[in-house]
């Protein structure tokens, strides 16, 4: 049986066990998740959901694909995520949801928006086992997506989640993972009955997709999970190395602290070079990516500056000043279990003769 099955069904109540919700949703990609947690929330043209202008290109794709409008808010210079009072000042009568990023696995305060008695779909994408007040990220908002994608914590290869403690919503999105059709609603004999005059295995309640993962992918989900703990170990005691020995550099790069109270997991290492330092983003990544250390911009970027964004209906929740400067001065490297002691201490070493001949 390679199709979606026993194995998915069993990694699903796997994910919600860990994450602490009372439903979980496999899909295959976290682009499909955040397109179909979206769905299921019924928006109409011109609702308007507000998201960061830095984040990954199909946290705001999606908000378009469902006929919204995505209205783009800055975000905080030492966490990159979402401002709280840029979320605020952006809100209209047609706001009908916020979409926060927990960026890099970076966690955003999610109850800094409980007040405004909004829909929050949290996209964790990046953030598994990350904590907030010692709770999983993905179990504060009515719906939270994650992505299993090769580059992250756990990977299925390709695949992603839906998780909410909302049944109506899980429920729709069991549904419209699969065409639309009722197989894997838990209700679905009370509707079968509602209309007896069609074949209930093709007994379709709403316009829905093919997002459908594969058995391949849920396997991979059960043999990945148990090991995530200490995937998560390893990044952080990264990060805290490098903290520790880039500190040295503070005069010219601007680093990421965990917060207290929170639990970083660190999808990569991000740095900023500092606007008075005596070089350029650009020159300090060309550097690094001469001694073998892979860099990338900060996902996408400044989503406004995407040329991509002259097709899209959208529009800006306020200076996005912020973002624009993450998206000029930033960049990460990885910070995966696969880096050990002697790659770490390398990545310091290069950062100490790059400085080293720019200061002279």
């Amino acid at each position: 049986w390679v199709t979606m099955g026993k194995k998915v069904r069993r990694f699903e109540q796997m994910w919600a066990d860990y994450i602490g919700v009372n439903h979980a949703v496999m899909v295959n990609s976290g682009s499909s998740a955040n397109l179909l947690a979206l769905s299921c929330l019924g928006l109409q043209p011109g609702d308007e959901v507000i998201t960061p202008a830095l984040t990954w290109a199909t946290t705001v794709f999606p908000i378009a694909q469902v006929g919204a409008v995505p209205v783009l808010v800055d975000v905080d210079l030492d966490t990159y995520n979402l401002s709280p009072d840029a979320v605020e000042s952006a809100i209209t009568p047609r706001t009908k949801a916020i979409m926060p990023v927990h960026l890099l696995g970076n966690p955003f305060d999610i109850d800094e928006l409980a007040h405004l008695g909004l829909t929050i779909i949290e996209d964790a994408c990046e953030a598994h086992g990350a904590e907030l007040d010692g709770w999983r990220i993905g179990s504060f908002g009515d719906l939270a997506t994650f992505s299993f994608f090769f580059s992250h914590h756990i990977s299925t290869i390709e695949g992603g989640m839906v998780v909410t403690d909302v049944e109506a919503f899980a429920e729709r999105c069991r549904s419209m993972r699969a065409f639309g059709w009722i197989r894997e609603m838990r209700h679905k004999a009370g509707l079968a009955a509602v209309h007896s005059d069609i074949d209930p295995r093709f007994l379709f309640l709403h316009a829905g997709y093919n997002f459908r993962p594969t058995e391949i992918q849920g396997a991979f989900g059960i043999h990945q999970l148990p090991r995530l703990e200490g995937f998560i170990e390893h990044r952080r005691n990264n990060a805290a190395y490098w903290n520790r020995e880039l500190a040295q550099f503070s005069d010219y790069i601007q680093l990421q602290e965990e917060r207290p109270g929170t639990r970083h997991v660190w999808f990569a290492y991000p740095v900023m070079v500092r606007p008075d330092a005596p070089c350029t983003r650009k020159e300090l990544q060309d550097f690094l990516e001469s001694k073998g250390v892979e860099t990338r911009p900060i996902e996408a970027g400044a989503m406004h500056l995407q040329p991509v964004m002259k097709a899209i209906k959208w529009r800006a929740g306020g200076s996005l000043k912020n973002a624009e400067q993450i998206h000029e001065r930033a960049f990460f490297f990885g910070a995966h279990q696969g880096i050990g002691p002697e790659e770490r201490e390398a990545i310091v070493g290069y950062f100490a003769e790059f400085f080293n001949k720019v200061k002279r």
